[in-house]
């Protein structure tokens, strides 16, 4: 585990145990605490609609999720609940939370969930188990990257990671739904209310239970309209909206703001963030792959060394699979003295590909009776050159 992810970097004034030790800290966070389960109500409420189940479900998740992760997670003050989406909804009569489902009179009860435990059992829960995963843990990663940017300090990922995958799997022991971290909660948290400590988040938890057991007959007055008015105005303080800017599109490298479009029309044409996010990444992953591949690049000096004519070709950049057919073809093979020199000094072997490729370039040189020397190679190449090296047939 890298240096980065085995401390996190919380100046004393922000320790929990300093927070706890002064009245005004701890007023802060348990104010933070008591905002952010306010907000936490109609998104719970409008994903359990979302996902077809009683809000008492998202309602218990959030609570169940808040709690743990104020334990288990790795970025302090970062929210986690029972989310994912945001819901409007439209009607001529004008509905409240209580119209949507009973809301919960008592605490949530511990059970082991009665599936078979079956090879079908798996193929039927898996991809959407995969799908929440992949979406959760992105969400959670850059919620989590975004609240170091905003408090100048660094927090664990992988603790994280692991923090999220527990509080997930103690949220099914309760009979509740999966979530992930908050990106509108946790702003409100942090930079609106300024908390800095796991207090918040634990705050927000048992913040929520109460509200949601003591004033639920309150709760369940409030007007959907309200929580949707809430949300949006969550969403609005959100959204970067300098990044769809025309003037900041045009500074943008075109690839990446294909991979943002390309995303976005995804989502919205599947309604399925999970496949929007896939699609993404893959889509990244080519326009990163096509850009890279032209980054290897040769240089052609002919000298004469001890009254011979020596061809001296120097290889800059990342050479792997999707460079190696631009390395290749770069050579003068048919114009080239009898000598030639290949300086790999500034250059990195990644994988089979260039090994291969280095091989075709030797083998064409051979079979005009000429004869090649490869300097220059780091350790990394070296060993991988010498382990794959005539091993991998002809051509490349």
């Amino acid at each position: 585990m890298a240096a980065s992810e085995q401390t996190v970097h919380v100046s004393p004034d922000n320790s929990v145990l300093t927070t706890i030790k002064s009245p005004a800290l701890l007023t802060k966070e348990v104010l933070a605490g008591l905002v952010v389960a306010l907000a936490l109500i109609p998104e719970a409420i409008a994903f359990s609609l979302i996902a077809g189940v009683d809000p008492i479900v998202g309602l218990y998740s959030s609570f169940i999720m808040a709690m743990a992760i104020a334990f288990l997670g790795g970025r302090p003050a970062m929210i986690t609940a029972a989310t994912g989406a945001i819901a409007i909804f439209m009607a001529l009569s004008v509905p409240t939370v209580g119209d949507e489902g009973k809301l919960p009179e008592s605490l949530p009860e511990f059970f082991i969930p009665n599936v078979p435990l079956t090879i079908e059992t798996l193929s039927i829960i898996a991809p959407f188990a995969l799908a929440m995963a992949l979406v959760g843990l992105l969400e959670s990663l850059l919620t989590a990257k975004l609240v170091d940017d905003i408090t100048d300090t660094h927090s664990r990922k992988t603790r994280e990671s692991l923090g999220q995958c527990g509080a997930n799997i103690l949220s099914g022991f309760f009979g509740g739904m999966g979530g992930c971290a908050m990106i509108g909660q946790t702003m409100i948290n942090v930079k609106a209310s300024g908390a800095r400590t796991r207090i918040s988040t634990l705050i927000a938890g048992l913040f929520l239970l109460i509200l949601i057991l003591s004033l639920g007959d309150f709760v369940a007055m409030i007007p959907m309209a309200a929580l949707v008015a809430v949300m949006i105005m969550v969403s609005v303080a959100t959204f970067n909206w300098h990044s769809v800017l025309l003037s900041t599109l045009k500074r943008m490298p075109k690839s990446e703001t294909f991979v943002m479009a390309t995303t976005v029309v995804v989502v919205v044409f599947t309604h399925n963030l999970a496949i929007g996010v896939i699609v993404g990444v893959i889509t990244a992953m080519i326009m990163l792959v096509r850009r890279v591949a032209h980054f290897a690049d040769l240089t052609r000096t002919v000298v004469e060394e001890e009254g011979k004519a020596v061809a001296n070709y120097k290889v800059t950049g990342e050479l792997f699979f999707a460079s190696s057919n631009d390395l290749y073809s770069q050579f003068s093979y048919t114009v080239d003295p009898k000598n030639v020199v290949i300086d790999m000094s500034e250059s990195h072997i990644w994988d089979a590909s260039a090994i291969a490729a280095l091989d075709s370039i030797l083998t064409k040189y051979e079979s005009q009776g000429k004869s090649v020397e490869i300097i220059g190679l780091n350790e990394t190449s070296t060993i991988l050159q010498d382990r794959l090296s005539g091993q991998l047939g002809e051509g490349h």
